[in-house]
C-alpha cells in the first residue's frame, strides 16, 4: 500500500451534483447465476438513460475481462473482485453517476465492505447512497434457466467452486430491495427499483 500520497480536495460532491444536475449512487445487484441480475440491470440502465440520467453498468463483461482479468474464483479472488468493483462503483457514484453493479457477490462480508466504502467520509463531505438489490430465485429455478449451461457443468464437476452448487451463497438479510425474479417481470422490477430511487430523492434534477 502506498504511503507517500496526499489527498487533494477539489469540488465538493454538492457542487458537482449541482453542476451536473444529478445525484450519484450505487445500485448493487446480488443473486445467483441466472437469477436475472444482468437482465434487470440492463433494463434499468436503459430506463434511467432515457430519463436523461448519467448511468453506467458494471458486470462481468466489462470487469472480468479487463480490470479483474487476473482474478479467479477462489474465495480470496472473489473477495478482491468485489473490493475492486466497489471502489470503481464508488468513483462513479462520487462523479454523480448512477452506478449499477451486477455480480453474484456471494459473501455477506464482501457486500458489507462495499457498503462501508460508500459510507466512509474520510476524504469527502458526505456518504454515498448504496442500494442493495437482492434478486432472489430458488436454485432449482435458476438451473432451469441456465442460459450458459453453467449449472449443468457444475453438476458434472466441470466447474469448481460454483455458487449455489459447490460454493455457498449467503443471502442478504437487510437488502433495501428484495425481488423474487421468478414471480416478477423485468419491467415490474425496473418500476420497483425506480420508485425506490425516486423516494430516496436520487432521481431529482438539480442535485436538490
Amino acid at each position: 500500500m502506498s504511503t507517500n500520497i496526499t489527498w487533494h480536495s477539489g469540488l465538493t460532491r454538492q457542487e458537482r451534483s449541482e453542476l451536473r444536475k444529478q445525484k450519484g449512487c450505487t445500485v448493487w445487484f446480488t443473486g445467483l447465476s441466472a437469477s436475472g441480475k444482468s437482465t434487470i440491470a440492463i433494463a434499468l440502465e436503459q430506463h434511467l438513460l432515457h430519463l436523461g440520467l448519467a448511468t453506467y453498468r458494471l458486470d462481468g463483461d466489462n470487469v472480468r475481462f479487463g480490470l479483474n482479468k487476473d482474478l479467479g474464483f477462489s474465495p480470496k479472488d472473489r473477495e478482491e473482485n468485489i473490493r475492486r468493483i466497489a471502489e470503481v462503483a464508488k468513483l462513479f457514484a462520487d462523479s454523480t453517476t448512477i452506478a449499477l453493479t451486477s455480480f453474484i457477490s456471494p459473501y455477506k462480508a464482501d457486500r458489507q465492505i462495499a457498503r462501508d466504502l460508500h459510507s466512509d467520509t474520510k476524504n469527502t463531505d458526505s456518504p454515498l447512497p448504496f442500494i442493495e438489490v437482492f434478486i432472489d430465485i430458488p436454485v432449482e429455478e435458476a438451473e432451469k434457466r441456465d442460459p450458459k449451461g453453467l449449472y449443468k457443468k457444475a453438476r458434472a464437476g466441470e466447474i469448481k467452486e460454483f455458487t449455489g452448487i459447490s460454493a455457498p451463497y449467503e443471502r442478504p438479510e437487510n437488502a433495501e430491495i428484495h425481488i423474487h425474479s421468478e414471480k416478477t417481470s423485468v419491467e415490474e422490477a425496473v418500476v420497483i427499483i425506480t420508485k425506490h430511487l425516486e423516494e430516496k430523492g436520487l432521481l431529482k434534477v438539480g442535485g436538490s
